[in-house]
């Protein structure tokens, strides 16, 4: 193993370490909301860095690099359109989280239902992390660090053997940060590694472009957009992963449920110091999401080039033979510390939010009645080391998945993102719909989803599907709602526990985030793939002037 690769490694994640613990190491993580919200302390910088972090692991730089190099753009619709559900979720869904002071998401369905829908509700979240999140973080994690620094070879084992040593290695790790420090210490690492991963992960394409170009960037860049131009194109057909008119069907119901619902994302924006700071956080994370597919998208494109098509039997495997090729050792050991960092940053970071699902929803019910916020805080960190070790088990098993990971990953989602935030919705646009409509929506929505995926097995794209049954769940919670009205229309109270006054300029923000998002999707249509780049240049000037327009309209608007 080089030795400036593993220094590189070893200094930056040391460095990381020692700051984070600096930092947190006078903060009271004894209390309920000093271990699982920080204290209610979060600013805007830190909310938008570590929900960038906790996003980005290498489930996405190696499985969306894999389906890019195995088709084309069209995955990056999963970055793109989260552009817009970050904006939805800052303007309508964090005022009404802080306005609540909720502690969990679930703790909305309790006060606008039920009990038994919060109870519900939190068995999905924990089997879905424990299940189809923890794992997939840690497998992809070992695939990337372990052909870095082939862990195989370094330990004359197998592959498989390989990817057992580093899921635990990885595992134990992230569960320190998660289970010792909760989440302000979570946070604190994913904004220092945030830094590191934009450097290294756009580092990656300019290095693939100068190698394909043979040391020049020009020419690997022209390599790119003349040969097999298709690779660029962004709109996919139905035989792609992610068929164009998925990104107006399911793909936005799934990004909402991920940005807006999910307790792993929204746990940052409850830790927010006040709505201010909420909102700042989540529209960053809007903007930098939708520039996310140069790093996560490109260098599969690079590498199709680079490689040829059919050199990789695994295309997960694409993405770090890249990053070992082209890049300075030293430089490998630093992007291995950011990749490092991402992976841990993802899974503790749902490692903490399962932890504070199981602690106060599920364990406190039943046996915590009357205990101290530091018994609970105690006993929390014992559940976060049980889920950890059940993941970490898990893990190594999903190198036997048919589809490629992230496809794989997305399509076992679907049991639990969609019909989690379809309540959460109603229950948000509705005030009679009654409980029980909540809980047999949930449960027709979760075994027809069982049954498509795993009986019927129709040809229809599974977004597609999610989004029929969406439509036909809010339905049914509305038939249901008319023959069986909730006694008391709900009122969402406010508890008064941080300041709600919204951020001033959270529409222009706004507006920015959604210009944005549509000149990276021109960039990558058939405008480009066709080789015209005059006229795209002259559409994203275009576009940039509409854009500026409409901040301008909307100040005089607002005098």
């Amino acid at each position: 193993m080089n030795i400036l690769m593993l220094s590189s490694f070893v200094l930056f994640t040391a460095l990381v370490g020692v700051i984070t613990y600096l930092k947190t190491r006078k903060d009271n993580t004894d209390s309920k909301d000093g271990y699982f919200l920080g204290g209610r302390s979060l600013t805007g910088g830190v909310i938008g860095g570590s929900l960038m972090l906790t996003n980005l692991s290498a489930v996405n730089f190696v499985g969306m690099n894999a389906q890019s190099y195995a088709g084309n753009m069209s995955v990056m619709g999963w970055e793109v359109g989260s552009g817009l559900a970050l904006v939805i979720v800052a303007l309508f869904l964090v005022p009404r989280y802080l306005k609540a002071g909720l502690t969990t998401i679930p703790d909305f369905l309790e006060s606008r239902f039920d009990k038994g829908v919060k109870t519900f509700v939190t068995y999905l979240f924990l089997i879905g992390y424990v299940v189809n999140v923890l794992p997939p973080t840690l497998y992809s994690g070992a695939l990337a660090i372990g052909a870095i620094f082939d862990v195989s070879g370094l330990f004359n084992v197998s592959n498989v053997g390989a990817i057992w040593i580093t899921v635990w290695a990885i595992g134990i790790i992230g569960s320190v940060y998660a289970i010792f420090g909760g989440l302000k210490a979570v946070a604190i690492s994913d904004t220092l590694n945030g830094i590191g991963l934009v450097f290294a992960g756009l580092l990656v394409p300019v290095l693939g472009l100068v190698a394909l170009g043979k040391g020049s960037f020009a020419v690997g860049l022209d390599t790119i957009m003349t040969k097999a131009p298709e690779k660029l194109n962004s709109l996919g057909a139905d035989t792609d992963p992610v068929p164009f008119l998925t990104l107006f069907t399911g793909m936005i119901l799934v990004n909402l449920y991920y940005w807006g619902t999910d307790q792993a994302i929204m746990q940052r924006a409850l830790g927010a110091k006040n709505l201010k700071e909420g909102q700042k956080g989540v529209l960053m994370a809007g903007f930098l999401k939708v520039l996310t597919p140069f790093m996560v998208c490109i260098p599969g494109v690079i590498a199709c080039h680079l490689y040829g098509a059919n050199k990789f039997e695994n295309a997960d495997m694409v993405y770090p033979a890249l990053v070992n090729d082209i890049m300075p050792k030293a430089l490998v050991g630093l992007f291995a510390a950011v990749m490092f960092g991402a992976i841990l940053s993802t899974f503790n970071s749902v490692l903490n939010s399962a932890t504070t699902l199981f602690t106060l929803n599920v364990y406190k019910p039943l046996f915590g009645q009357g205990k101290t916020d530091h018994q609970l805080v105690k006993e929390g960190k014992l559940c976060g080391g049980v889920l950890a070790i059940a993941a970490m088990t898990i893990a190594p098993f999903i190198m036997y998945a048919p589809q490629g990971l992230f496809q794989y990953l997305q399509i076992v989602n679907g049991f639990f993102n969609v019909p989690i935030f379809t309540i959460i919705f109603m229950g948000y646009v509705t005030r009679r719909v009654p409980a029980i409509a909540a809980k047999i929506a949930l449960a027709g929505f979760v075994a027809t989803y069982a049954l498509l995926q795993l009986v019927i097995k129709p040809e229809m794209h599974f977004l597609h599907q999610l989004a029929i049954l969406f439509v036909a769940s809010c339905g049914l919670m509305l038939v249901i709602g008319v023959f069986k009205k909730r006694e008391v229309p709900f009122v969402l109270e406010d508890k008064k526990v941080v300041n709600i006054e919204p951020w001033k300029y959270r529409h222009e923000a706004a507006i920015v985030v959604i210009a944005t998002m549509l000149a990276v999707y021109l960039l990558f249509s058939p405008l480009v793939a066709s080789g015209s780049l005059v006229t795209v240049m002259t559409t994203l000037l275009v576009l940039t002037a509409l854009a500026l327009a409409g901040l301008q309209w909307y100040r005089r608007s607002r005098v």
